[in-house]
């Protein structure tokens, strides 16, 4: 019933109050939702506070074309993918490099982190140009195969190349420095 179409586009209802039924019917949903694709308790908590503060600030964009529900899970699932592609370094370290975060890191994991993040930030400047171009534009800048296909003036296939090697790369420097 997309909360009789968010109360008629609100016809006289405080903004508040519809903002307040959806938490209420749905926030638990945006909640695990993002949880589920995060892992993260903390993190889950900012995207589904920054679902709300989306939705209240675009309430009247609502077209009604899916259910209220939906469409709050679709916000949610954006967030979450736009925190994976601000979280550059997790496009260049390789997966067995990663390391789980814990509930509250201590100053030494941070430190660890921090000396990891300048290490890769390292191994990626030595990269030759055309790696180091293809892979910061991708990870650092967000921008997608064809963006910067169109930027450097070449075939996606070809960018799409230039990053697995990127990569690879990076991930072998990384392995050979990280052995004794």
């Amino acid at each position: 019933m997309a909360f009789e179409y968010l109360k008629s586009l609100s016809g006289g209802v405080d903004k508040n109050i519809i903002l307040e039924e959806m938490m209420l019917a749905h926030g638990e949903d945006v909640w695990n939702y993002a949880f589920f694709m995060t892992r993260k308790k903390e993190l889950a908590d900012d995207i589904a506070q920054e679902v709300f503060v989306r939705v209240y600030e675009r309430l009247y964009s609502f077209r009604g074309e899916a259910t209220v529900k939906t469409w709050l899970l679709t916000i949610t699932r954006n967030l979450v993918k736009d925190h994976w592609r601000s979280a550059w370094i997790r496009k260049v370290i390789p997966f067995g490099l990663q390391t789980k975060d814990s509930s509250s890191p201590s100053a030494e994991v941070e430190a660890i982190g921090m000396l990891v993040e300048e290490e890769v930030w390292q191994v990626v400047l030595e990269l030759p140009r055309k790696l180091r171009e293809v892979l910061l534009l991708h990870a650092h800048h967000q921008l997608t195969h064809a963006e910067i296909a169109e930027l450097l003036s070449l075939s996606e296939g070809t960018v799409k190349s230039r990053l697995f090697r990127a990569r690879e790369k990076v991930s072998g420097l990384l392995n050979k420095e990280g052995k004794p």
